[in-house]
């Protein structure tokens, strides 16, 4: 992604009062929470420096407080451009707790989030896919956003559009996507219509047959984020997906 700067950020919180009898919150010591917080970004800071390419600095941030709270403060006084999260899969406890919090983070941001989910390999990013409904595309797509990964990678790009029995189909659809074909003129996008009922499963095939290395999908209210990210989508595209999500705001 032609990054200058990689900022490994953790945020570290007191465990929750599980007892009312037990003053967990006072026995807590802030001081080992942020050395351990301090320790680990730097051990894990030492792993990633052999695969930075000269001229990338790495740099740790550790702070007490609520990633999806905190996010944008963080974003904005490190003057970051994109977010990236990762996800693990160790079992379904994990699965809901940890996913949420990168849900969380992709909904409050304002930047870019990228969510890798577990079992992805490093690849270039070669092939980009865009998941659009073609509704309100000039008021609604974060065209800066999307150009500025396809200039820093070079990328390919491709427009989806899943739709069942064109039930989302109207008659401004076609000057929509004339609108968007405007919108990202120069970049050739190869547009896919997909008449599928189910959305996650339609999005996965297409990203397998088309070989795609990053899935950019944008959130829109009452529509397909919400739609996208219940509990069970976001597990099948969060931590059963081999392609990253990057989650951009209109």
């Amino acid at each position: 992604m032609k990054s200058s700067k990689i900022v490994l950020y953790n945020a570290y919180q007191t465990p929750p009062v599980v007892d009312v009898n037990m003053a967990m919150v006072e026995t807590v010591d802030l001081g080992l929470l942020k050395k351990n917080s301090e320790d680990n970004l730097e051990i894990f800071k030492s792993l990633l420096t052999p695969f930075c390419d000269t001229g990338i600095e790495l740099e740790t941030l550790s702070d007490y407080g609520m990633v999806a709270t905190d996010i944008n403060d963080i974003c904005q006084s490190n003057h970051v451009d994109v977010i990236v999260m990762g996800v693990t899969g160790a079992g379904k406890v994990a699965e809901t707790l940890i996913g949420s919090y990168a849900v969380d983070v992709s909904r409050h941001a304002k930047v870019p989030v990228i969510i890798v989910p577990p079992g992805s390999g490093f690849t270039d990013i070669k092939e980009v896919m865009l998941a659009c409904d073609f509704t309100k595309v000039v008021e609604t797509t974060p065209v800066e956003p999307i150009k500025q990964i396809l200039d820093a990678t070079a990328a390919k790009l491709f427009v989806v559009n899943i739709d069942h029995n064109n039930k989302l189909f109207k008659p401004d659809t076609p000057f929509e996507s004339l609108m968007l074909d405007t919108l990202l003129y120069g970049y050739k996008p190869e547009y896919e219509f997909i008449d599928d009922s189910d959305f996650v499963g339609a999005i996965n095939r297409v990203a397998h047959e088309k070989e795609v290395d990053l899935i950019i999908t944008i959130p829109k209210k009452m529509g397909w984020f919400d739609h996208l990210f219940r509990r069970s989508h976001t597990s099948m595209l969060a931590f059963h997906s081999h392609v990253p999500l990057m989650v951009v705001h209109e």
